[in-house]
């Protein structure tokens, strides 16, 4: 039971942020500039959650334990307000974007100059190119406040007045349409030949959402344009760089990180949060806010405690669907994996295993709870995009799949897979397995161990399918941080807008909590509150 006691005594800040993953250091730099005190406590051993990097392999090779690759990171605009440049980030692109490769050995390439991806695409069908062109010059014009409509709390009310204004009725109307098609389907109406459609629905598979899915089809967009537009960049060094370069700012701004230092419980009293206790029973008094960067089920239900919730919330929550696990692995490879397909060899993210029709196959699999027999690989070849991360002439890389949840992945079921990966590798880069100097294999139990908020290996805290975005994520409510314990705030992937390293959902933590103590603050709660009252009461 999660009841509160005293916190007489306790160490107090403005704000408790619980976990430091990139989302919580974002929320406790947007407080720490408002002039707040706040501590992040974090259950790993270091800061970053999902994004960090480490010698897994073989000393000198770098290698990213979670996530790599950050299109959105580069073009988010709450990451370009913190300036990160400043205190370290640079970032590193690798000679072209992407690259999908089929298992007969054809491919596409993605690239940041347009012409070259135009190229690419026409070589499957003729007139794709000047539709893939027609595709970035809409995108362009609606960039800036379509980020910011995705990116900022819901609703959206400038940014999306601003999106409608630009776009008009016409072809807002088709927009809205897009975000509720499949990846597939969006394909088919835009593209005559294959290479187009590879990378609209390739870049969909980067969620949980197969090319079939409702609404796979703006993420599979979103992705391909912030490739044309940014590319798929990574932080020099390795993603931990990103992570140094977000604490390294909150210092400098007062803030503290403790690690190795878990929550257990938020400490509740009067339905409002007022600190929290760590493991070891030390308190943390709050003196503003509590900010949980972790899972909505973890929070919830074992952080707060359901005696502290609506009992209508509460049963929302058992709605709660998470996103499926997932294999991945490191190698430190003696050469460049080599490509027979042309282009391939020099894209920093490689898709590969599956053509339209087995991603299409790939996807029904994992919905009906089936292990794939071919998997769809995302693949990173990271020195390929930064030199620094292993000895000249090496490649650092890696490769993740998704698989379903709960099929009972001992590490013995694991290393098979991970054999079953190299095999799809080898298939399209025969002598790849030569080359592996060592490999490092993380499964579901693996990378929840790593990162506690990767429920079984779950990467986007929560699938992104239609059901659960916007106004119903985590559940159905305002789509805000806000949440039924006032003075917490909800600051990880399971909030609006999503997975993905952008920052949204700790900045817009921070935010909701600075309204909510500011001037004016009575009444923002008082209106929270009614809403709420009308949704779970």
């Amino acid at each position: 039971m999660n009841a509160s006691g005293p916190v007489s005594g306790a160490e107090t800040v403005d704000a408790v942020v619980i976990g430091a993953g990139h989302n919580g250091l974002v929320a406790a730099n947007v407080l720490a500039d408002a002039g707040w005190r706040v501590v992040a406590l974090e259950a790993s051993p270091a800061p970053g959650g999902a994004v960090r990097s480490a010698e897994l392999t073989v000393p000198g090779f770098v290698s990213d334990v979670a996530s790599a690759f950050y299109p959105l990171g580069a073009a988010s605009p709450v990451l370009a307000e913190l300036h990160l440049e400043q205190y370290g980030l640079r970032w590193r692109h690798a000679p072209e974007v992407l690259a999908h490769v089929t298992p007969d050995d054809r491919s596409v390439v993605l690239s940041r100059d347009l012409e070259r991806t135009a190229a690419a695409v026409s070589a499957w069908a003729p007139r794709d190119g000047a539709a893939w062109v027609a595709m970035v010059e809409q995108w362009r014009r609606i960039r800036d406040d379509l980020l910011e409509t995705f990116l900022r709390p819901f609703p959206p009310v400038r940014a999306g007045s601003r999106l409608a204004r630009r776009l008009g009725p016409a072809e807002g109307l088709r927009l809205a349409r897009m975000i509720t098609l499949p990846a597939h389907r969006f394909g088919e109406e835009n593209f005559r030949g294959d290479g187009a459609r590879l990378l609209l629905a390739g870049n969909a598979m980067h969620t949980d959402l197969g090319p079939d899915a409702a609404g796979g089809a703006v993420f599979g967009w979103l992705l391909s344009m912030l490739g044309q537009d940014v590319g798929f960049p990574v932080p020099a060094g390795g993603a931990g760089a990103l992570t140094d370069a977000l604490v390294r700012r909150l210092i400098a701004r007062g803030g503290r990180v403790d690690c190795d230092r878990r929550v257990a419980e938020v400490l509740v009293r009067g339905g409002r949060a007022v600190g929290v206790r760590d493991r070891a029973g030390n308190p943390v008094r709050a003196g503003r806010a509590v900010l949980a960067d972790v899972t909505a089920p973890v929070l919830y239900r074992e952080l707060v405690g359901e005696e502290h919730l609506p009992p209508r919330f509460v049963s929302d929550l058992d709605r709660f669907e998470w996103d499926v696990s997932t294999v991945k692995v490191d190698w430190a490879l003696e050469h460049p994996i080599p490509w027979t397909a042309p282009g391939v060899d020099g894209a920093g993210t490689v898709h590969l295993g599956a053509d339209l029709a087995g991603l299409r196959g790939f996807a029904a699999d994992l919905a009906a709870g089936r292990v794939p027999e071919e998997p769809f690989l995302l693949l990173g070849q990271m020195t390929t995009a930064d030199p620094s991360r292993s000895p000249a002439g090496t490649e650092s890389a890696w490769a993740y799949t998704h698989i379903p949840r709960g099929a009972g992945w001992d590490d013995e079921t694991v290393g098979r897979y991970a054999d079953r990966i190299e095999r799809t590798i080898e298939r399209n880069a025969p002598g790849f397995r030569s080359s592996v100097l060592a490999r490092h294999v993380q499964g579901p139990r693996d990378l929840q161990a790593g990162n506690p908020s990767l429920v079984d290996g779950a990467i986007n805290g929560g699938t992104v399918a239609i059901h659960q975005q916007l106004f119903f994520r985590p559940v159905p409510g305002l789509g805000r941080a806000d949440t039924p314990v006032e003075g917490l705030f909800l600051a990880g992937s399971s909030a609006h807008p999503g997975g993905a390293v952008h920052g949204a959902p700790g900045a817009n933590a921070a935010r909701a909590a600075l309204a909510a103590s500011g001037h004016g603050g009575r009444i923002y709660r008082s209106a929270v509150r009614r809403m709420q009252d009308r949704l779970y009461r």
